[in-house]
């Protein structure tokens, strides 16, 4: 295992990975590092794990609907737009159909209670 110093929202992290995964790895890091700052800089959300929680989500969003494609292509489809846009004015937009976001809107509902009453995610 080889371990390699990264950082996301510039903080610091010592991550492990496999031998010759280290590009993988770098990768990932570079996408999440751009989901959590895209956030950040709307300028809605300023807690660190509130940032990273709406990044998870917009992440795994794009990975499902991307596996959801595939399976009914048959093939690989192109990257989806994320579940959660920010204009150019800085305000969040739904990219969703409205049931998903009706979807979407529950998990963060449940999320803020999960996480307590120190704000909201959004």
């Amino acid at each position: 295992m080889k371990q390699i110093e990264v950082q996301i929202l510039q903080q610091s992290y010592l991550l492990t990975c496999p031998e010759g995964r280290e590009s993988r790895l770098l990768d990932a890091v570079e996408r999440v590092d751009t989901a959590m700052t895209r956030i950040r800089d709307a300028g809605k959300v300023r807690a660190r794990e509130r940032i990273a929680v709406l990044a998870a989500l917009n992440l795994a969003f794009e990975i499902a609907d991307r596996e959801a494609a595939d399976l009914a292509a048959g093939s690989a489809a192109k990257a989806a737009p994320p579940a959660v846009a920010t204009s150019a004015t800085g305000q969040q937009e739904s990219l969703l159909p409205e049931d998903d976001n009706q979807r979407l809107q529950a998990l963060v509902q449940r999320l803020d209670q999960a996480l307590g009453d120190d704000g909201r995610l959004l």
